[in-house]
């Protein structure tokens, strides 16, 4: 069993997925989608569920600086509760600020050209998310 971690664009999602000790986030993809087509997703994500015998989800929770809930945030909870519907399986938010700051310092760091960045960047921020919530849980923090 292993926990998969999401960043939800408006047309890309960012996946990554745990290892089996659920200790190390690993990047897997980018699916890349019509603007705001969400439903669009579920057939890959099934695939990918059945294939790694996911347990738990990790969704990225875009919360503004400030702490508050927007427009993204709604949309974000509208797609944690199709994800329950469609899989029956545990979705849990982990805040996601700056973690898309946090992987373009990655990508930079690692001498990627730009092109190749813009397509990594979500999977990378994907990979960051799921890898908190796996230090926050280890760490017995949840």
């Amino acid at each position: 069993m292993r926990y998969l971690g999401l960043d939800l664009g408006t047309r890309t999602l960012g996946i990554s997925v745990s290892d089996t000790t659920k200790t190390i986030a690993n990047t897997l993809k980018t699916i890349r989608f019509k603007e705001n087509s969400y439903n669009d997703l579920i057939p890959e994500l099934k695939d990918i569920i059945d294939e790694y015998d996911i347990s738990k989800i990790i969704l990225g929770f875009p919360k503004n600086m400030n702490n508050t809930v927007g427009d993204r945030c709604k949309i974000t909870i509208d797609f944690k509760d199709m994800l329950i519907k469609n899989f029956n399986i545990e979705v849990v938010f982990q805040d996601e600020r700056l973690t898309t700051v946090e992987a373009e310092k990655y990508l930079l760091e690692a001498d990627l050209s730009r092109k190749k960045r813009k397509n990594k960047i979500d999977s990378v921020a994907a990979n960051i998310i799921l890898q908190a919530y796996l230090d926050r849980e280890k760490g017995g923090k949840l």
